[in-house]
Parts: C-alpha cells; sequence; structure tokens
C-alpha cells in the first residue's frame, strides 16, 4: 500500500500525536508499506494565518494535495478534524479518491462536558459562553463530520471506540480500538530506593486546565506539611516557568522545577530520574507519557477515565483515583511517594504489562484495517455502489 498520514499538528518529534504518527509509520514501513507524512507545517506556513483557522486552511490545502495525487495514494489516514474537508468531498462527489480512514485522539463531547463543569467550580480558563458557542459552531461540526464522512474509524481508548458504535452508528468493523505502542528506549533500568532530598515526581505535556492541575495543586499544598522535601517536576509544559510558579503559589514555589522543553532523545533519562509520573488529567484520549512512564517502571497516578483505565489496573500496575478529586489525588501521592515497596511493585508491574505494548503490534493491527477498508471499497466499486 501507498498510504498517506496527515495530521493538523507540527511535524517535530518530541511527542504527542507526531510521534505516534512516526512510530506508526515506522513500523508500516517495515512491513513493506509506503508512507508519505504531512503535517501542518508543509501546509501552512507558521505564522501565515490566524491560529484560530489554521487547521481549517490545512484541511482544504490537504484535501487540495490529495486530489491532485490521488494516484498516487491506495488510502489516507487523516487525524481528526483534518479530514474534515477531504471527508466532504469525497462525500458529495468520490472522483476515484482514495478511501479515507480517520484516527481519532478524544472526543469533544466529553471535553466540553467536563469543562462544563470545571467553569462552574471557576477551575477552567478557556471556557466562557464565547467559548462554548465556539465549539459549538465550529470544532463539534469540524469533528462531527471527519468522523461520518471516513470509511473507517481508528481510535487509541475504549472509551472512543464504544463512543463512536453508540453515537455515530459506525458497526464494529468500521470501528477499531488500536492502541497505542511503546518505544524500547523508555525500557530504562530503574532502582527502587529512598532518594536523597527527598520523593520526587514528575508531570510531562502540555500544561492545560483540563489536565486536573487545580486538584494537582490542591492535593500538594497539603502533602508539603507531610512531606516537605517532596518535588515536582514539570516537563515541556509549553507555559513560561514563572506563570507555573505563580499558579502554585509562594507556599510550594520552591518545590516545583519547570524544565520547558526536553529533547526527545532526553525523556528515559528523565523518567528514570524520578520516582513517580503525576497525571490527573480530567479527560484524554491515551497519553503516551503514561505508557513510556509505565514501560520505565515508574508507577503512575493517574484519573480513571477515558484512555487509563485501558493500561492501568488500580493497585496492580498503577493508581487510579477519580477525577477532580483532590482528597483522593492527596491520598494516592502519598502513599506511593513514602513507600519504596509500593513504588517497587507497581513500578515492574507496569513496565511487564507495557513489554506486550509493541508498536509492531500497533501497525499490524492498523494494517488490517486498512486491508478491509481497501477490499469493501472495491468490492463497492464493482458493484457499483456509492459511499455509505
Amino acid at each position: 500500500m501507498n498510504i498517506l498520514i496527515g495530521s493538523g499538528v507540527p511535524k517535530r518529534r518530541e511527542g504527542g500525536v507526531a510521534a505516534v504518527i512516526y512510530n506508526l509509520g515506522r513500523e508500516l514501513e517495515g512491513l513493506g508499506h509506503i508512507v508519505t507524512y504531512i503535517f501542518l507545517d508543509d501546509l501552512v506556513t507558521p505564522g501565515s494565518v490566524s491560529p484560530r483557522f489554521a487547521e481549517l486552511i490545512f484541511s482544504a490545502r490537504l484535501s487540495r494535495y490529495i486530489g491532485q495525487n490521488r494516484e498516487k495514494f491506495s488510502l489516507v489516514n487523516l487525524h481528526a478534524p483534518a479530514g474534515l474537508v477531504y471527508g466532504l468531498r469525497r462525500w458529495i462527489r468520490e472522483g476515484g479518491n482514495p478511501p479515507y480512514v480517520m484516527t481519532l485522539h478524544g472526543l469533544e463531547e466529553r471535553r466540553v462536558s467536563v469543562m462544563r463543569r470545571e467553569a462552574k467550580k471557576g477551575r477552567a480558563w478557556t471556557f466562557s459562553w464565547k467559548n462554548r458557542l465556539w465549539h459549538r459552531v465550529y470544532h463539534f461540526p469540524r469533528f462531527r463530520w471527519s468522523i461520518r464522512t471516513a470509511n473507517a474509524a481508528h481510535v487509541f481508548c475504549r472509551d472512543v471506540w464504544n463512543i463512536l458504535q453508540l453515537e455515530y452508528g459506525l458497526p464494529a468493523d468500521r470501528a477499531v480500538y488500536v492502541p497505542n505502542g511503546v518505544e524500547r528506549r523508555f525500557f530504562v533500568p530503574r532502582q527502587y530506593e529512598d532518594r536523597p532530598g527527598g520523593p520526587r515526581l514528575l508531570w510531562a505535556g502540555t500544561w492545560l486546565d483540563q489536565r486536573g492541575i487545580f486538584y494537582l495543586r490542591d492535593a500538594l499544598r497539603r502533602l508539603a506539611l507531610r512531606i516537605p522535601d517532596m518535588t515536582l517536576t514539570i516537563a515541556g509544559p509549553g507555559v513560561p516557568p514563572e506563570e507555573l510558579l505563580r499558579f502554585f503559589g509562594g507556599e510550594l514555589a520552591g518545590k516545583i522545577l519547570v524544565r520547558p522543553l526536553v529533547p526527545a532523545d532526553r525523556m528515559p533519562q528523565l523518567y528514570a530520574e524520578h520516582d513517580a509520573f503525576v497525571f490527573p488529567s480530567l479527560m484524554e484520549g491515551l497519553p503516551t507519557v503514561i505508557m513510556e512512564a509505565m514501560a520505565s517502571g515508574m508507577p503512575v497516578i493517574t484519573t480513571e477515565t477515558c484512555g487509563m483505565p485501558d493500561v492501568i489496573e488500580h493497585d496492580f500496575n498503577g493508581v487510579l483515583v477519580p477525577p477532580a478529586d483532590s482528597a483522593a489525588l492527596e491520598k494516592a501521592i502519598e502513599r506511593v511517594a513514602v513507600s519504596v515497596e509500593l513504588r517497587r511493585r507497581l513500578g515492574e508491574a507496569a513496565r511487564a504489562s507495557m513489554e506486550r505494548r509493541t508498536w509492531e503490534n500497533a501497525a499490524r493491527q492498523l494494517e488490517a484495517l486498512f486491508q478491509h477498508v481497501l477490499a469493501a471499497e472495491t468490492d463497492r466499486r464493482r458493484c457499483g455502489g456509492i459511499l455509505e
């Protein structure tokens, strides 16, 4: 197969969607397929358009690019909502365009539901009535039509997989759950011991209100009285360090360490330098950083929502707490921080769990979906059918 993978994100490899794409693409190439990658900065010059509309403009230019090269590709795999314009184009008039498999990382419906509750508590930075209206008239339609016009969907967590079948009517053979893999480089040696200077917690990823940061702050403020030597490192937050320190306040400022940017090749060492990974997000798909931390033998403390229960079994290979519950988060962090034996038990089970989560397995499952879509498309064209 000659496959195009497109996503409206920057193409840097440090993490997130781009890292997922590169890992899957590498394995698909290893299976004998040709993969073309198209990212936001390939079609939209940074700073040339309003950030608010960059994804939509990318979607339109991507559709045009595929149309101009449609004989080249067997199939296109577009990460929502990048497939909006191409999906509509193909739905209105197919014209021999290659079939479209949509990849969906998370649900806008869940984000709005979660952040509406947080806004009532005063814990949402960007969820005023204007933001809610913008989601309804702009974001929702882009995601919904990216889904509805796809031949099939690939998702990373069962939470999204169920909704696509129940709410969007996609049959089981067209909505496939394929969990992410973990690169071997994250399986680093780990010593479980009490470190000089106290327990070291780690957070990695973009600093967003939807990631339970207010509840993390509440938990740490209370824990600071009982575990005064504990520290939290925040890696790759995407906001200035001084903003983070203001958020946590004076009583925690000395316990917060900020690493503004960590190169991809330094991430395994970052995990090895810390004792536990804390990620109390209120909504996600399946965060790659959680799986990387588990592969490194770290105990992970996260929330029982979205894709997290797909990889973590409570008190076996990690700790799950209810979303938006600072008291439960506080208790979980304290349990893990003060017990070397608990960290060892959870961390070793986490590493063993991730041994089965390879990118090769993920790519083979994705390959099977692509082959199924192509076979169905061949049958449909042979019978003179129309796109569903």
